[in-house]
């Protein structure tokens, strides 16, 4: 396949202290998130001036990517804040960027992974209108190599910041984003794609990088309304399941995610870490792929991947990816009315 453009498509962040809520507001809408966790997560942009680590690793990521697709204009638009992607594809048009291919930030399939973003570019496109650009998605990639082997070069470095790691006082802790058990049935062609990939992407990094420790996926982040199943169970609830199994020493890898935003840096740097000095814990987070430069040559690996469809695709696992979702692949959720 051919492509005339480059497009990086992520989830958006504020800038600013004004722009916070306006923000959380287009997280939110729909999903009946009470107001006082919508205040809560605030409190947490604030903390850090209002402005989201997202937008400045893009920017990085964007850098470290020109100079690996040469001859491919970049662009970047947003689902929730500027660059909105609307905005983005308008202005693609008007450079006359016929096709693209984009590659968004999240490795996983569910609907806010992936299905979600589908319809981002759907909606943008037929926004912009006539002449908007194609644009195809790559596939899902939690067990290329890497993503993998950047995530597992962390989990090394932070367990070498460990004081000791008896193998049988230490453990290595995944962590995702939790989404609603009903998203996660129907994720996937099949259900429960979420989860398998993530286990597998777990197993891949724990093998790689410590493959004499015992290992846990469990979740973070939680947004919902409290009377909505998620995903359990939370990172706080199982470091105290571990303290009391004797375990003393912690690696946290958010596997689940390629940079260090806000919810990594909150969730785990802050929650999980008062939680594990509580309980005393030897804590280490283990740092995201970022602009890792096995990370940076995966995208172009994926990118080339598609341009050639006779080129090997690059695999450790063997939960399935896919490059176009099925129709009626992780379907949006009921949203609760906004009255």
């Amino acid at each position: 396949m051919e492509y005339d453009a480059f497009l990086l498509v992520s989830f958006g962040g504020p800038e600013g202290p004004d722009d916070v809520i306006p923000f959380l507001e287009n997280v939110t809408r729909g999903r009946g998130v009470p107001p006082e966790r919508l205040a809560e997560v605030a409190g947490h942009y604030r903390h850090f001036g209002g402005v989201s680590p997202i937008n400045a690793q893009n920017r990085e990521l964007l850098a470290a990517l020109a100079p690996e697709l040469p001859g491919l204009p970049i662009y970047w638009g947003n689902r929730n804040w500027t660059p909105y992607l609307a905005d983005t594809v308008a202005q693609m048009r008007a450079d006359g960027v016929r096709r693209a291919i984009a590659f968004v930030t999240s490795a996983y399939g569910s609907y806010s992974g992936c299905r979600q973003y589908w319809d981002d570019i759907d909606q943008a496109r037929a926004a912009v209108g006539a002449g908007a650009p194609v644009i195809d998605k790559i596939r899902h990639f939690h067990d290329h190599p890497g993503f993998v082997l950047s995530h597992a070069e962390a989990v090394t470095a932070a367990l070498g910041t460990l004081p000791e790691r008896a193998p049988s006082r230490t453990r290595l802790v995944f962590t995702a984003h939790s989404i609603p058990t009903v998203m996660e049935d129907r994720s996937g062609p099949d259900g429960h794609r979420y989860t398998a990939q993530l286990r597998e992407a777990a197993a891949l990094v724990g093998s790689a990088a410590a493959p004499e420790l015992e290992w846990d996926l469990v979740w973070q982040s939680r947004s919902g309304p409290p009377q909505v199943p998620w995903l359990e169970p939370d990172v706080n609830d199982h470091l105290e399941a571990l303290a009391a199994d004797g375990v003393r020493n912690v690696v946290v890898s958010p596997v689940g995610f390629v940079s260090d935003h806000l919810e990594v840096i909150w969730d785990l740097d802050n929650e999980a870490a008062a939680t594990a000095q509580k309980l005393g814990i030897n804590f280490a987070r283990a740092a995201t792929p970022g602009v890792h430069p096995r990370f940076v040559a995966m995208v172009r690996d994926l990118v080339a991947e598609r341009q050639d469809e006779n080129r090997q695709r690059h695999a450790l696992g063997r939960v399935p990816t896919w490059d176009a979702c099925p129709v009626g692949c992780c379907p949006a959720p009921a949203r609760r009315p906004t009255t």
